[in-house]
């Protein structure tokens, strides 16, 4: 790299990379941390349990979502029936709903004496309903509440990848002599490979990141315990060692998933030889299996929740009232603002940096910090923490300056500066994907006509990613607005999110409080969604 590229572009890309990546090196340092004597016990008690049930909703997890995710995406893809226009942005709502508030609806319905007993009751008169009601709760009820919330993930790359596959392949199973079936799974399903199986990394990173849900079930996983090793153990060494093993089996993830594809070749179709899809129109009684079953699961996966929050905030109107939704309204507002305006800044300054310098060094430096949003939130939170008692307790004692602590830990700053460093990815990768539609002529036409770096910056580059900017402000607000254990974690004292107030409220079991929150949390992430899919489901 010449002096020349060494520039203030290049110096601020560097800073910002290294300041998103100190938490992702704490978390490896952290494992060779001496322990407190909790760690022996854990591991001779419940290590292997954590291990064990996060394993075991791992696996229940990604074969639910692969079941839901690719039947609708295919079903909207390749078919015609009625109401699959309908559909084909419908089933991407249960993003609107996170797993811990699906979870407080699957038991608030078939808790004893709860919404379905209620229901029976109303129909049917008195009865003995309790004992033929299922119980959703445990191991069971967790996987359940991920799988409906997170089958999205899996849906949404899948239609992608299914809308441009080309008619040429179905043409060529036909030739072949093979079946609908045959031409499914051996030609369709391996084409769309790709997007199905990065859908299936997504889903498995949130369900091992995932605490509102298994903490309300009860269900004792890594990310569990964790959050009692800071909460209630104040053992920051332990948190430490086991995200460490968390994080194993998340890289563990990525190993097998680049394995498995290693050898495997995926070809699309160039654009001559690309050749549009007819949908195949379905008779009426295979047209009515087809809404059936996507009726059910955007029923299952948005509706329910939705309902059964209505249902208990229309009975229960005292926890409408009692709530400060204006309160909500507001902290929910400044971390969404702070964060995106953030997050977005800092993405623009490194994408820019990584154009004008073309330095190989700050390219591999940012996609190392960019793994910050395949780290869960509380592994993240705690190695926060874990550094800014480190630098305080080393650097800023050592010059005799006062502590940084309340600065960093329990304030706005420190909640904002770990939202940074967990959605990050989400930022820089939306302003490159624009940056890559820029040609570089563009820049060194600018350069000749008088154009410093930074007015290219300002008024070529920033108008044109406009629209990419929308589109990475809607996706963060999402992401914040549905975050629950890090704004638990790093929050400041009495300030509360829909998020957190939902939880706290379902957590001291008090579910039809917890309502309220709930519902204003999915109408406000479903708003954003939908505005979102213009461009996320554009045909």
């Amino acid at each position: 790299m010449g002096i020349k590229n060494f520039n203030i572009w290049y110096i601020s890309s560097f800073l910002i990379s290294i300041a998103v990546a100190i938490p992702i090196l704490t978390i490896c340092a952290g494992f060779f941390e001496n322990t407190s004597n909790y760690y022996s016990i854990l591991k001779d008690t419940f290590l292997f349990d954590y291990i064990n049930h996060s394993l075991i909703l791992l696996m229940g997890v990604l074969f639910l979502t692969f079941i839901i995710g690719v039947g609708t995406a295919y079903l909207v893809s390749f078919y015609n029936f009625p109401g699959s226009n309908f559909f084909k942005w419908a089933l991407i709502l249960s993003f609107a709903v996170p797993p811990y508030i699906y979870a407080y609806s699957l038991t608030a319905f078939f808790e004893n004496y709860g919404t379905a007993f209620s229901i029976l009751t109303n129909v049917f008169g008195e009865g003995e309903y309790n004992k033929h009601i299922p119980k959703m709760d445990g191991m069971f009820g967790a996987i359940i509440s991920l799988s409906f919330s997170l089958f999205g993930y899996v849906y949404i790359l899948t239609r992608a990848s299914f809308h441009y596959q080309s008619q040429n392949l179905i043409d060529l199973g036909k030739n072949l002599g093979f079946s609908k079936n045959k031409s499914f799974f051996k030609i369709i399903l391996p084409s769309a490979r790709p997007a199905i199986v990065a859908g299936l990394s997504l889903v498995a990173m949130e369900t091992l990141s995932d605490f509102g849900t298994v903490d309300f079930f009860n269900v004792s996983t890594l990310t569990t315990g964790i959050y009692n090793a800071w909460i209630s153990f104040d053992d920051l060494s332990l948190a430490n060692r086991l995200s460490f093993f968390l994080l194993i089996f998340i890289l563990g993830l990525f190993v097998l998933e680049n394995f498995s594809r290693k050898k495997a070749q995926y070809h699309s179709p160039t654009k001559s030889g690309f050749k549009s899809k007819t949908l195949i129109k379905l008779d009426r009684s295979k047209s009515t299996l087809a809404i059936i079953f996507c009726s059910f699961i955007f029923f299952a996966s948005f509706m329910f929740p939705v309902l059964q929050m209505l249902y208990w905030t229309i009975i229960f109107p005292k926890h409408f009232n009692d709530l400060n939704i204006v309160s909500l309204f507001i902290n929910t507002g400044i971390l969404v603002l702070l964060a995106s305006t953030v997050l977005i800044t800092f993405a623009f300054i490194s994408n820019y940096g990584n154009r004008v310098t073309k330095s190989k060094l700050l390219e591999a430096l940012t996609t190392f910090s960019i793994s910050g949003y395949a780290i869960p939130g509380v592994i993240l939170a705690v190695a926060f923490i874990s550094f800014v008692a480190w630098f305080d307790n080393t650097v800023v004692q050592y010059f005799g300056f006062k502590t940084i602590k309340t600065i960093f830990i329990g304030s706005i700053l420190g909640l904002i500066s770990v939202y940074f460093v967990r959605f990050y990815s989400l930022a820089c990768n939306g302003i490159k994907s624009g940056y890559l539609k820029i040609n570089y002529s563009i820049d060194e036409s600018a350069y000749l006509l008088g154009y410093s770096k930074f007015k290219t910056f300002k008024n070529i580059h920033f108008p044109y990613l406009r629209n990419s900017i929308l589109l990475i402000g809607l996706i963060i607000a999402i992401e914040i607005i549905k975050e629950l254990p890090i704004t638990l974690i790093m929050r400041p004292f009495n300030f509360e999110t829909f998020a957190t107030t939902a939880y706290i409220y379902a957590s001291q079991d008090l579910l039809e409080a917890a309502a309220v929150p709930s519902l204003f949390l999915i109408l406000i992430t479903s708003t954003f969604i939908l505005i979102t899919s213009r461009y996320t489901l554009r045909d």
